[in-house]
């Protein structure tokens, strides 16, 4: 089964007419459009009938977006509606992660939160981690709710998926099981967030993914039945990907433009007196035994900005009475995923 087919698969968790109905509400020019999170996927221990749907809309042309939606659907926008199109597709794409929040907006009997972001903007954050805000979210099953059309962007989505298993290969050991490459993956996405250490459950990414292995064997079969220098033992159910400079040197090259880029940081600010490039940084970490847990801080690197930009812009986005009551729901969400369970 292709990638494309695997993003496109009709996973049942809800009833797909409530999916439609809410993308009915909105304006054309919508290019991709997909669920994802607690309120769409089953987690450990959650009741999904209570969540908010969350959504990410991708559109080809923001400002015009925008404009329309402000005409349809103008009470789902915080203060700033009164600044207009224009001055809103600004603030989606110079700040943050080049993604606008609408949250806590009342759909029939649930609250929906949506993200709106650019085509452009998407394929590159897919293609090159830019921010590892939309990709990261795309490393985890979705709820396709239409499809995309764009070669380019389909593209883009398998080249994420792909990046996901070099990056992981390179962090796991050399043997490992399914469920350890899943939970990798997910937490790629959450290293360095500032949220994992206060406002979110503690227990996320495990919640995330054991209760949906056979979503993510759909989403990733494809990537790791091609996958170079790696087997799977059927009788052990492990993986093997043995480390040596000739695996890491694949995987590293085969890492996101934005990865790569850290990594020169890294090394540079170990040894100021160096400048090396890109290629000098592959070849070397090739033979480092180290090397991915250097790649695990090139990521938390780029996830730690992004999520404290982005966080600061729902601020704006939301509002200040909207914010604290989402956050709220966070906190309270962290809490419970500390309370120890009794027997």
């Amino acid at each position: 089964m292709s990638i494309a087919r695997a993003f496109s698969s009709e996973v049942t968790v809800l009833r797909t007419d409530v999916f439609q109905r809410v993308l009915s509400s909105f304006p054309n020019g919508i290019q991709m459009a997909f669920a994802y999170g607690s309120g769409v996927f089953q987690q450990t221990g959650g009741d999904m009938s209570q969540n908010m749907l969350d959504f990410i809309l991708v559109v080809d042309d923001p400002k015009q977006w925008h404009r329309d939606n402000l005409e349809i659907n103008r009470k789902h926008y915080s203060f700033l509606k009164r600044l207009g199109a224009r001055q809103i597709s600004r603030l989606q794409d110079s700040y943050g992660a080049g993604i606008y929040f609408n949250t806590l907006v009342p759909f029939e009997q649930r609250l929906i939160k949506y993200g709106v972001i650019g085509t452009d903007r998407l394929v590159s954050d897919l293609i090159n981690w830019d921010t590892l805000y939309v990709s990261g979210r795309l490393h985890k099953p979705v709820k396709v709710v239409k499809k995309p059309h764009s070669s380019t962007l389909i593209q883009a989505l398998e080249m994420n998926l792909a990046s996901a298993v070099h990056s992981s290969l390179l962090i796991l050991p050399e043997t490992f099981t399914d469920k350890e490459l899943f939970m990798t993956i997910t937490g790629l996405s959450y290293s360095g967030d500032f949220r994992m250490k206060f406002g979110e459950d503690k227990g996320k990414v495990s919640k995330i993914v054991l209760p949906n292995l056979q979503y993510f064997k759909q989403l990733y079969d494809p990537v790791l039945s091609d996958m170079l220098y790696l087997t799977y033992n059927d009788h052990s159910k492990l993986y093997t990907n043995y480390h040596n400079n000739v695996t890491r040197f694949y995987h590293l090259n085969h890492l996101p433009r934005k990865v790569l880029g850290e990594l020169l940081h890294i090394k540079k600010n170990a040894n100021p007196n160096t400048y090396p490039d890109v290629e000098d940084i592959v070849r070397n970490m090739s033979n480092e035994n180290d090397c991915g847990a250097q790649v695990s801080q090139g990521i938390s690197n780029i996830v730690k900005t992004s999520s404290w930009s982005q966080s600061i812009k729902g601020i704006l986005t939301a509002g200040v009475r909207k914010t604290v009551r989402y956050s709220w729901s966070k906190v309270k969400k962290m809490v419970k995923s500390m309370k120890p369970k009794s027997d």
